[in-house]
């Protein structure tokens, strides 16, 4: 099933848009049963994959067919309560729960779209928002004003805190989406972009941003972890205790020492131990 589908995708995609046109029925079917299955968690647009050296493989038709789904659709006005007006494509509706689902989507105007995967035991505080192509773990929290972006991958028991921000990596197609592991504490104001991959039971501290670029300070280790290439993700350790803060740029020039410039910087202070556990544990059970 997932080859014939995959074969259709990659077939519909290589159209120009004139012949795209005549096969549009076809094409709004497949780009349908792509979304059923992402819904369902069969298909992701990245999966763990042990042969990898980051552990992931990108699944790049995955998300060729989703960017195929906004290609494919037309704008409409998706019904809404007044004053409010929201217009959006056709191919993209807000994803429908079940109660058998098992899913808490509490009161206050959070956002899943059609084409996520929201896994069993799932919290979703308001107001958040899941785009298209992510896939979300058992158990994991998703608290107010988090973003889970297209195609991000977030693994069991996560702890999404406030305001915290999974980018979105839908293109390039074959690029890797954001990565969160199991166990993984995201503290309040959080940023992970551009692919990176937070390994298992990893705590990112208040107010840490992670991007690609982003050279990675571990005091523990004496060691600075960055991407291997421009193509490559930023990888955080398993178990990394990760905070936000800063490095001089004092020799940079006179100027910078003149006014003691620094750049924010994350550093790994230490890595998880009894006391970090027994503070997530808290957590867990305040849900």
């Amino acid at each position: 099933m997932e080859s014939t589908l995959r074969s259709k995708i990659e077939a519909f995609v290589a159209m120009p848009p004139s012949e795209l046109e005549g096969k549009k029925k076809a094409a709004l079917e497949c780009f349908a049963l792509l979304k059923q299955q992402l819904n369902e968690g069969v298909v992701r647009a990245a999966e763990p994959d042990s042969s990898s050296a980051t552990g992931w493989r990108t699944n790049r038709w995955v998300k060729q067919g989703i960017l195929l789904g906004f290609r494919i659709g037309v704008l409409r006005e998706v019904e809404s309560t007044p004053p409010w007006s929201f217009f959006d494509k056709s191919t993209v509706p807000v994803k429908s729960f079940r109660i058998e689902d098992n899913v808490r989507v509490v009161p206050g105007g959070s956002t899943v779209r059609d084409g996520a995967f929201v896994s069993n035991g799932v919290i979703i505080m308001p107001p958040a928002y899941v785009n298209i192509g992510a896939y979300i773990g058992e158990g994991t929290l998703v608290d107010s004003h988090a973003l889970v972006g297209s195609c991000a991958q977030v693994g069991k028991r996560v702890h999404i805190s406030a305001a915290a921000q999974i980018g979105g990596v839908l293109e390039p197609a074959g690029a890797m989406p954001v990565i969160i592991e199991d166990d993984v504490l995201l503290g309040g104001n959080t940023g992970v972009y551009e692919g990176c991959i937070v390994k298992t039971r990893a705590v990112l501290g208040t107010g840490v941003v992670l991007t690609g670029s982003t050279p990675l300070y571990d005091v523990v280790n004496d060691r600075i972890i960055s991407r291997a290439s421009a193509d490559e993700p930023l990888i955080i350790p398993e178990g990394a205790v990760v905070i936000a803060g800063s490095r001089s740029i004092a020799n940079r020039s006179a100027f910078a020492k003149e006014h003691s410039l620094a750049l924010y910087t994350p550093i790994i202070i230490k890595y998880r131990d009894a006391k970090t556990d027994g503070r997530t544990a808290l957590e867990n059970a305040l849900r």
